[in-house]
Protein backbone atom coordinates (compact mmCIF):
# COMPACT_ATOMS: atom_id res chain seq x y z
CA UNK A 1 0.00 0.00 0.00
CA UNK A 2 2.58 2.33 0.69
CA UNK A 3 4.20 1.92 -2.74
CA UNK A 4 1.17 2.27 -4.39
CA UNK A 5 0.52 5.62 -2.48
CA UNK A 6 3.87 7.09 -3.61
CA UNK A 7 3.56 6.31 -6.40
CA UNK A 8 0.21 8.39 -6.85
CA UNK A 9 1.85 11.85 -5.35
CA UNK A 10 4.09 11.68 -7.72
CA UNK A 11 1.39 12.53 -9.94
CA UNK A 12 0.62 16.37 -10.49
CA UNK A 13 -2.11 17.72 -8.02
CA UNK A 14 -5.06 20.43 -8.54
CA UNK A 15 -2.89 23.20 -8.36
CA UNK A 16 -5.43 25.64 -6.50
CA UNK A 17 -8.95 24.91 -4.05
CA UNK A 18 -10.77 26.81 -6.56
CA UNK A 19 -9.56 24.61 -9.36
CA UNK A 20 -10.32 21.38 -7.41
CA UNK A 21 -14.09 22.84 -6.42
CA UNK A 22 -14.66 23.60 -10.61
CA UNK A 23 -13.71 19.87 -11.59
CA UNK A 24 -15.87 18.41 -8.92
CA UNK A 25 -18.46 21.06 -10.11
CA UNK A 26 -17.86 19.77 -13.84
CA UNK A 27 -18.27 16.54 -12.62
CA UNK A 28 -21.60 16.82 -10.60
CA UNK A 29 -23.14 18.79 -13.20
CA UNK A 30 -24.20 16.95 -15.91
CA UNK A 31 -27.88 16.30 -17.88
CA UNK A 32 -29.88 15.60 -14.91
CA UNK A 33 -29.39 19.12 -14.05
CA UNK A 34 -30.89 20.17 -17.29
CA UNK A 35 -33.42 17.70 -18.35
CA UNK A 36 -34.46 16.31 -14.87
CA UNK A 37 -34.39 19.25 -12.31
CA UNK A 38 -36.42 21.78 -13.88
CA UNK A 39 -38.91 19.18 -14.45
CA UNK A 40 -38.88 17.71 -11.38
CA UNK A 41 -39.03 20.82 -9.56
CA UNK A 42 -41.96 22.14 -10.87
CA UNK A 43 -44.13 18.37 -10.87
CA UNK A 44 -43.38 17.86 -7.54
CA UNK A 45 -44.46 21.42 -5.53
CA UNK A 46 -42.28 23.74 -7.03
CA UNK A 47 -40.78 26.08 -4.56
CA UNK A 48 -41.84 23.00 -1.50
CA UNK A 49 -40.13 20.43 -4.00
CA UNK A 50 -36.59 22.85 -2.61
CA UNK A 51 -37.29 22.18 1.20
CA UNK A 52 -36.39 18.00 1.00
CA UNK A 53 -34.08 18.89 -2.21
CA UNK A 54 -31.99 21.09 -0.16
CA UNK A 55 -31.90 19.45 2.82
CA UNK A 56 -30.70 16.30 1.06
CA UNK A 57 -28.25 18.14 -1.14
CA UNK A 58 -26.75 19.49 1.80
CA UNK A 59 -26.15 16.48 4.01
CA UNK A 60 -25.07 14.15 0.97
CA UNK A 61 -22.63 17.16 0.00
CA UNK A 62 -21.63 17.18 3.63
CA UNK A 63 -20.75 13.83 4.69
CA UNK A 64 -20.90 12.02 1.52
CA UNK A 65 -18.76 13.92 -0.88
CA UNK A 66 -16.72 14.17 2.40
CA UNK A 67 -16.28 10.56 2.48
CA UNK A 68 -15.26 10.22 -1.37
CA UNK A 69 -12.61 13.08 -1.44
CA UNK A 70 -11.28 12.12 1.93
CA UNK A 71 -10.82 8.38 0.97
CA UNK A 72 -9.11 9.01 -2.12
CA UNK A 73 -6.50 11.65 -0.41
CA UNK A 74 -6.28 9.40 2.57
CA UNK A 75 -5.12 6.34 0.23
CA UNK A 76 -3.47 8.99 -2.39
CA UNK A 77 -5.15 6.88 -5.63
CA UNK A 78 -8.24 6.30 -6.75
CA UNK A 79 -11.15 3.68 -6.91
CA UNK A 80 -9.61 0.31 -6.60
CA UNK A 81 -6.36 1.43 -4.48
CA UNK A 82 -8.89 3.39 -1.84
CA UNK A 83 -11.19 0.01 -1.65
CA UNK A 84 -7.86 -1.46 -1.09
CA UNK A 85 -6.89 0.97 1.91
CA UNK A 86 -10.09 0.15 3.36
CA UNK A 87 -10.03 -3.43 3.74
CA UNK A 88 -6.64 -3.55 4.51
CA UNK A 89 -7.44 -2.75 8.29
CA UNK A 90 -9.60 -5.69 8.41
CA UNK A 91 -6.56 -7.67 6.17
CA UNK A 92 -8.99 -7.58 3.76
CA UNK A 93 -6.70 -5.85 1.22
CA UNK A 94 -7.26 -8.11 -1.96
CA UNK A 95 -11.50 -8.45 -1.43
CA UNK A 96 -11.42 -4.44 -1.49
CA UNK A 97 -9.47 -4.25 -4.64
CA UNK A 98 -11.80 -6.33 -6.16
CA UNK A 99 -15.09 -5.03 -4.73
CA UNK A 100 -13.71 -1.76 -6.15
CA UNK A 101 -14.18 -3.36 -9.64
CA UNK A 102 -17.77 -2.71 -9.11
CA UNK A 103 -18.11 0.93 -8.62
CA UNK A 104 -14.91 1.59 -10.93
CA UNK A 105 -17.44 -0.52 -13.96
CA UNK A 106 -19.99 1.84 -13.05
CA UNK A 107 -18.30 4.55 -13.99
CA UNK A 108 -16.91 3.19 -17.08
CA UNK A 109 -20.49 2.10 -17.67
CA UNK A 110 -22.08 4.89 -17.51
CA UNK A 111 -19.18 7.03 -19.75
CA UNK A 112 -20.06 4.46 -22.53
CA UNK A 113 -23.45 5.46 -22.73
CA UNK A 114 -22.83 9.40 -21.69
CA UNK A 115 -20.46 9.70 -24.68
CA UNK A 116 -22.99 8.83 -26.95
CA UNK A 117 -25.62 11.14 -25.79
CA UNK A 118 -23.13 13.97 -25.48
CA UNK A 119 -22.45 13.08 -29.23
CA UNK A 120 -26.44 13.82 -30.20
CA UNK A 121 -25.84 17.55 -28.08
CA UNK A 122 -22.79 17.96 -30.73
CA UNK A 123 -25.16 16.63 -33.00
CA UNK A 124 -27.41 19.24 -32.45
CA UNK A 125 -25.16 22.28 -32.06
CA UNK A 126 -24.01 21.67 -35.27
CA UNK A 127 -27.61 21.44 -36.81
CA UNK A 128 -28.16 25.20 -34.89
CA UNK A 129 -24.50 26.28 -36.17
CA UNK A 130 -25.02 25.14 -39.96
CA UNK A 131 -28.96 26.32 -40.01
CA UNK A 132 -30.59 22.89 -40.63
CA UNK A 133 -32.34 23.13 -37.43
CA UNK A 134 -34.14 26.29 -37.48
CA UNK A 135 -36.27 25.35 -40.94
CA UNK A 136 -35.94 21.67 -39.81
CA UNK A 137 -38.39 19.17 -37.90
CA UNK A 138 -36.95 18.86 -34.55
CA UNK A 139 -38.05 14.93 -34.58
CA UNK A 140 -37.09 13.99 -37.94
CA UNK A 141 -33.22 15.24 -37.34
CA UNK A 142 -32.78 13.76 -33.52
CA UNK A 143 -34.22 10.30 -35.08
CA UNK A 144 -31.50 10.40 -37.34
CA UNK A 145 -29.19 9.79 -35.02
CA UNK A 146 -30.59 7.22 -33.24
CA UNK A 147 -30.18 4.21 -35.31
CA UNK A 148 -27.19 1.67 -35.63
CA UNK A 149 -23.84 3.49 -36.04
CA UNK A 150 -26.64 6.80 -35.99
CA UNK A 151 -24.00 9.51 -34.40
CA UNK A 152 -20.39 7.94 -35.15
CA UNK A 153 -18.46 11.22 -36.00
CA UNK A 154 -19.95 12.97 -33.13
CA UNK A 155 -19.41 10.05 -30.94
CA UNK A 156 -15.65 10.10 -31.87
CA UNK A 157 -15.19 14.08 -31.63
CA UNK A 158 -16.81 13.32 -28.20
CA UNK A 159 -14.41 10.36 -26.88
CA UNK A 160 -11.11 11.95 -28.72
CA UNK A 161 -11.73 15.81 -27.00
CA UNK A 162 -12.23 14.18 -24.04
CA UNK A 163 -9.06 11.54 -24.42
CA UNK A 164 -6.97 14.76 -25.14
CA UNK A 165 -7.57 16.62 -22.22
CA UNK A 166 -7.28 13.47 -19.58
CA UNK A 167 -3.79 13.04 -21.59
CA UNK A 168 -2.87 16.57 -20.97
CA UNK A 169 -3.15 15.83 -17.34
CA UNK A 170 -4.37 16.97 -13.59
CA UNK A 171 -3.26 20.29 -13.64
CA UNK A 172 -2.59 21.11 -17.55
CA UNK A 173 -5.23 19.13 -18.55
CA UNK A 174 -8.61 18.28 -16.28
CA UNK A 175 -7.64 21.34 -13.95
CA UNK A 176 -7.58 23.88 -16.50
CA UNK A 177 -10.47 22.28 -18.67
CA UNK A 178 -12.89 22.80 -15.97
CA UNK A 179 -11.42 26.44 -14.97
CA UNK A 180 -12.93 27.51 -18.70
CA UNK A 181 -15.92 25.31 -19.34
CA UNK A 182 -17.87 25.85 -16.15
CA UNK A 183 -17.56 29.71 -15.77
CA UNK A 184 -18.49 29.64 -18.94
CA UNK A 185 -21.10 27.65 -18.68
CA UNK A 186 -22.60 30.09 -15.80
CA UNK A 187 -22.42 32.57 -17.96
CA UNK A 188 -24.64 31.11 -21.25
CA UNK A 189 -27.47 29.68 -18.88
CA UNK A 190 -27.39 33.17 -16.75
CA UNK A 191 -27.31 35.03 -19.43
CA UNK A 192 -30.17 32.77 -21.81
CA UNK A 193 -32.31 32.87 -18.48
CA UNK A 194 -32.08 36.54 -18.36
CA UNK A 195 -33.26 36.80 -21.98
CA UNK A 196 -35.70 34.24 -21.93
CA UNK A 197 -37.55 36.35 -18.44
CA UNK A 198 -38.26 38.92 -21.02
CA UNK A 199 -40.30 36.75 -23.59
CA UNK A 200 -44.49 36.78 -23.63
CA UNK A 201 -45.76 34.08 -22.12
CA UNK A 202 -42.56 33.40 -19.79
CA UNK A 203 -44.40 33.91 -16.32
CA UNK A 204 -46.12 30.61 -16.65
CA UNK A 205 -43.46 28.86 -16.47
CA UNK A 206 -41.98 30.74 -13.59
CA UNK A 207 -45.09 29.75 -11.61
CA UNK A 208 -44.39 25.99 -12.83
CA UNK A 209 -41.54 26.03 -11.23
CA UNK A 210 -41.83 28.03 -8.02
CA UNK A 211 -45.46 28.26 -7.17
CA UNK A 212 -45.69 25.94 -3.59
CA UNK A 213 -48.01 23.18 -3.67
CA UNK A 214 -47.53 22.41 -0.07
CA UNK A 215 -49.84 19.85 -0.29
CA UNK A 216 -46.74 17.60 -2.12
CA UNK A 217 -44.88 17.54 1.16
CA UNK A 218 -47.50 15.06 2.13
CA UNK A 219 -46.59 13.10 -0.95
CA UNK A 220 -43.70 10.23 -0.18
CA UNK A 221 -43.29 10.46 -3.67
CA UNK A 222 -41.69 14.63 -3.47
CA UNK A 223 -39.27 13.24 -0.74
CA UNK A 224 -37.94 10.24 -2.97
CA UNK A 225 -37.68 12.09 -6.16
CA UNK A 226 -35.95 14.97 -3.82
CA UNK A 227 -33.71 12.72 -2.72
CA UNK A 228 -33.22 10.98 -5.76
CA UNK A 229 -32.35 14.38 -7.41
CA UNK A 230 -29.78 15.21 -4.90
CA UNK A 231 -27.78 12.11 -4.48
CA UNK A 232 -27.24 11.27 -8.33
CA UNK A 233 -26.34 15.16 -8.62
CA UNK A 234 -23.52 15.26 -6.84
CA UNK A 235 -22.19 12.28 -8.86
CA UNK A 236 -21.98 10.00 -5.69
CA UNK A 237 -21.30 6.92 -6.97
CA UNK A 238 -18.02 5.39 -4.72
CA UNK A 239 -15.78 5.98 -7.49
CA UNK A 240 -15.47 9.27 -9.62
CA UNK A 241 -15.18 11.65 -6.36
CA UNK A 242 -12.73 9.33 -5.15
CA UNK A 243 -9.77 10.27 -8.01
CA UNK A 244 -10.35 13.80 -7.52
CA UNK A 245 -10.14 13.72 -4.27
CA UNK A 246 -6.37 11.68 -4.95
CA UNK A 247 -5.26 14.41 -6.79
CA UNK A 248 -5.82 16.94 -3.20
CA UNK A 249 -3.56 18.75 -1.39
CA UNK A 250 -3.49 17.78 2.57
CA UNK A 251 -4.11 21.73 3.21
CA UNK A 252 -7.38 21.88 1.28
CA UNK A 253 -10.59 21.53 3.42
CA UNK A 254 -12.59 19.02 2.28
CA UNK A 255 -15.80 19.41 4.34
CA UNK A 256 -16.02 23.39 2.80
CA UNK A 257 -14.87 22.29 -0.67
CA UNK A 258 -17.80 19.26 -0.53
CA UNK A 259 -20.14 22.00 0.33
CA UNK A 260 -19.34 24.48 -2.21
CA UNK A 261 -19.55 21.73 -4.69
CA UNK A 262 -23.10 21.09 -3.44
CA UNK A 263 -24.01 24.64 -3.55
CA UNK A 264 -22.64 25.24 -7.23
CA UNK A 265 -24.13 22.04 -8.55
CA UNK A 266 -27.49 23.88 -7.35
CA UNK A 267 -26.85 26.97 -8.86
CA UNK A 268 -26.50 25.56 -12.08
CA UNK A 269 -29.48 23.45 -11.98
CA UNK A 270 -31.22 26.65 -10.59
CA UNK A 271 -30.03 28.89 -13.71
CA UNK A 272 -30.60 25.95 -16.13
CA UNK A 273 -34.69 25.73 -14.66
CA UNK A 274 -34.40 29.39 -15.12
CA UNK A 275 -33.43 29.06 -19.07
CA UNK A 276 -35.61 26.18 -20.00
CA UNK A 277 -39.36 26.09 -18.08
CA UNK A 278 -40.26 29.79 -18.75
CA UNK A 279 -39.14 29.37 -22.53
CA UNK A 280 -40.99 26.14 -22.72
CA UNK A 281 -43.92 27.59 -21.93
CA UNK A 282 -43.37 31.06 -23.63
CA UNK A 283 -44.42 28.79 -26.82
CA UNK A 284 -46.36 26.16 -25.59
CA UNK A 285 -44.23 23.15 -25.67
CA UNK A 286 -45.11 20.34 -23.29
CA UNK A 287 -43.00 20.71 -20.15
CA UNK A 288 -41.68 17.24 -20.44
CA UNK A 289 -38.36 15.84 -19.20
CA UNK A 290 -35.15 13.14 -20.57
CA UNK A 291 -33.79 13.92 -24.01
CA UNK A 292 -37.21 14.61 -25.26
CA UNK A 293 -36.93 18.38 -23.74
CA UNK A 294 -33.44 18.72 -24.78
CA UNK A 295 -33.72 17.25 -28.50
CA UNK A 296 -37.38 17.54 -28.84
CA UNK A 297 -39.42 20.17 -27.27
CA UNK A 298 -36.21 23.20 -27.08
CA UNK A 299 -35.10 23.35 -30.53
CA UNK A 300 -38.88 24.20 -31.44
CA UNK A 301 -38.77 27.27 -28.86
CA UNK A 302 -35.58 27.99 -30.47
CA UNK A 303 -37.17 27.74 -34.00
CA UNK A 304 -39.83 30.35 -32.47
CA UNK A 305 -37.82 32.72 -30.24
CA UNK A 306 -36.24 35.91 -31.83
CA UNK A 307 -32.44 35.75 -32.12
CA UNK A 308 -33.08 31.93 -31.66
CA UNK A 309 -30.87 30.19 -33.48
CA UNK A 310 -28.01 32.43 -31.48
CA UNK A 311 -29.18 31.67 -27.88
CA UNK A 312 -29.75 27.67 -29.77
CA UNK A 313 -26.03 27.92 -30.15
CA UNK A 314 -25.54 29.12 -26.86
CA UNK A 315 -27.46 26.57 -24.92
CA UNK A 316 -26.14 23.56 -26.77
CA UNK A 317 -22.56 24.96 -26.30
CA UNK A 318 -23.69 25.11 -22.18
CA UNK A 319 -25.20 22.11 -22.41
CA UNK A 320 -21.70 20.10 -24.62
CA UNK A 321 -19.49 21.69 -21.12
CA UNK A 322 -21.91 20.36 -19.10
CA UNK A 323 -21.52 16.83 -20.39
CA UNK A 324 -17.83 16.70 -21.14
CA UNK A 325 -16.62 18.09 -17.88
CA UNK A 326 -18.99 14.82 -16.41
CA UNK A 327 -17.36 12.60 -18.79
CA UNK A 328 -13.84 13.86 -18.07
CA UNK A 329 -14.01 12.22 -14.23
CA UNK A 330 -15.68 9.13 -15.18
CA UNK A 331 -12.73 8.23 -17.40
CA UNK A 332 -10.30 9.27 -15.02
CA UNK A 333 -11.85 7.33 -12.84
CA UNK A 334 -10.94 3.89 -14.92
CA UNK A 335 -7.75 5.57 -16.43
CA UNK A 336 -6.14 6.45 -12.79
CA UNK A 337 -7.36 2.59 -11.14
CA UNK A 338 -5.76 1.29 -14.42
CA UNK A 339 -2.65 2.80 -14.33
CA UNK A 340 -2.15 2.05 -10.40
CA UNK A 341 -3.61 -1.56 -10.81
CA UNK A 342 -1.80 -2.85 -13.92
CA UNK A 343 1.28 -0.23 -13.61
CA UNK A 344 0.85 1.19 -16.84
CA UNK A 345 1.64 4.16 -18.08
CA UNK A 346 -0.48 7.28 -17.85
CA UNK A 347 -0.99 7.55 -21.17
CA UNK A 348 -1.77 4.19 -21.97
CA UNK A 349 -4.23 3.84 -19.18
CA UNK A 350 -6.04 7.04 -20.81
CA UNK A 351 -6.03 5.56 -24.57
CA UNK A 352 -7.46 2.06 -23.03
CA UNK A 353 -10.07 3.36 -21.30
CA UNK A 354 -10.77 5.95 -24.33
CA UNK A 355 -11.05 3.18 -26.48
CA UNK A 356 -13.17 0.46 -24.70
CA UNK A 357 -15.25 3.17 -24.30
CA UNK A 358 -15.48 4.01 -27.78
CA UNK A 359 -15.47 0.39 -29.18
CA UNK A 360 -18.19 -0.86 -26.90
CA UNK A 361 -20.19 2.51 -27.44
CA UNK A 362 -20.43 2.01 -30.80
CA UNK A 363 -22.79 -0.95 -31.03
CA UNK A 364 -25.30 0.47 -28.73
CA UNK A 365 -25.96 3.61 -30.25
CA UNK A 366 -29.49 2.63 -31.33
CA UNK A 367 -31.57 4.44 -28.71
CA UNK A 368 -33.34 1.29 -27.53
CA UNK A 369 -29.94 -0.24 -26.72
CA UNK A 370 -28.66 2.67 -25.45
CA UNK A 371 -30.97 3.40 -23.64
CA UNK A 372 -31.62 -0.03 -21.79
CA UNK A 373 -27.82 0.02 -21.48
CA UNK A 374 -27.90 3.73 -19.55
CA UNK A 375 -31.10 2.08 -17.12
CA UNK A 376 -29.11 -1.25 -16.47
CA UNK A 377 -25.83 0.81 -15.32
CA UNK A 378 -27.65 4.06 -13.19
CA UNK A 379 -30.15 1.94 -11.47
CA UNK A 380 -28.44 -1.00 -10.38
CA UNK A 381 -24.48 -1.00 -10.52
CA UNK A 382 -24.31 2.94 -9.52
CA UNK A 383 -26.47 2.84 -6.48
CA UNK A 384 -24.57 -0.32 -5.68
CA UNK A 385 -21.46 1.47 -5.85
CA UNK A 386 -22.00 4.33 -3.65
CA UNK A 387 -23.51 1.93 -1.11
CA UNK A 388 -20.62 -0.25 -1.06
CA UNK A 389 -18.24 3.01 -0.84
CA UNK A 390 -20.09 4.39 1.74
CA UNK A 391 -19.87 1.76 3.51
CA UNK A 392 -16.35 0.60 3.28
CA UNK A 393 -15.14 4.41 4.11
CA UNK A 394 -17.32 5.12 7.44
CA UNK A 395 -17.50 1.27 9.02
CA UNK A 396 -14.80 -0.71 7.12
CA UNK A 397 -12.57 1.73 7.55
CA UNK A 398 -14.75 3.33 10.45
CA UNK A 399 -15.03 6.86 11.71
CA UNK A 400 -12.27 7.42 13.62
CA UNK A 401 -9.99 7.06 10.72
CA UNK A 402 -11.18 8.61 8.15
CA UNK A 403 -12.58 12.01 10.51
CA UNK A 404 -8.21 12.10 11.25
CA UNK A 405 -8.22 12.85 7.13
CA UNK A 406 -11.30 15.29 7.11
CA UNK A 407 -10.05 17.29 9.95
CA UNK A 408 -6.90 17.88 8.11
CA UNK A 409 -7.20 21.60 6.77
CA UNK A 410 -10.54 22.25 8.24
CA UNK A 411 -10.28 21.71 12.40
CA UNK A 412 -11.88 19.32 14.48
CA UNK A 413 -15.21 18.20 13.38
CA UNK A 414 -18.40 17.58 15.08
CA UNK A 415 -19.77 14.23 16.58
CA UNK A 416 -23.14 15.16 14.67
CA UNK A 417 -20.82 14.47 11.35
CA UNK A 418 -20.07 10.80 12.32
CA UNK A 419 -23.72 10.29 13.16
CA UNK A 420 -25.26 11.68 10.53
CA UNK A 421 -22.23 9.68 8.46
CA UNK A 422 -22.95 6.52 10.21
CA UNK A 423 -26.50 6.29 10.51
CA UNK A 424 -28.57 8.50 8.19
CA UNK A 425 -26.31 8.66 5.02
CA UNK A 426 -25.25 4.97 4.37
CA UNK A 427 -28.81 3.92 5.65
CA UNK A 428 -30.43 6.48 3.12
CA UNK A 429 -27.90 4.93 0.36
CA UNK A 430 -29.43 1.85 0.54
CA UNK A 431 -32.76 2.97 0.69
CA UNK A 432 -31.86 5.14 -2.61
CA UNK A 433 -30.51 1.72 -4.34
CA UNK A 434 -33.52 -0.13 -3.72
CA UNK A 435 -36.15 2.24 -4.45
CA UNK A 436 -34.46 2.94 -7.38
CA UNK A 437 -34.83 -0.36 -8.17
CA UNK A 438 -38.38 -0.37 -7.27
CA UNK A 439 -38.98 2.55 -9.24
CA UNK A 440 -37.22 2.06 -12.24
CA UNK A 441 -35.02 4.85 -11.18
CA UNK A 442 -35.07 8.05 -9.17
Amino acid sequence: MNNEKNSAQQNDNFKSSLGFVLACVGSAVGLGNIWMFPYRLGEYGGAAFLLPYLFFICLFGWVGLSAEFAIGRRAGTGTLGSYAYCFAKRKMEGFGRTLGWIPLMGSLGIAIGYAIIIGWVLRTLWGFISGDLMTGDPGAYFGAALGEFGSLPWHIMIIGSTCLILLLGIGGGIEKANEIMMPIFFCLFVGLAVWVSFLPGAGAGYEFLFIPQWDKLLNINTWIMAMGQAFFSLSITGSGMIVYGAYLDKNVDIPKASLRTAFFDTCAAMVAALAIMPAVFAYGIGAGRGPALVFLALPKVFQQMPLGQFFAIIFFVAVLFAGITSLINMLEAVAESWEKNFNLNRKVAVLASCAIALGVGVFIEAEPKVGAWMDFVSIIISPLGAVLGAISVYYVLGWDDIRKEMEQGHGKLSEAFGAAAKYLYVPLTIIIMVLGLIYGGI
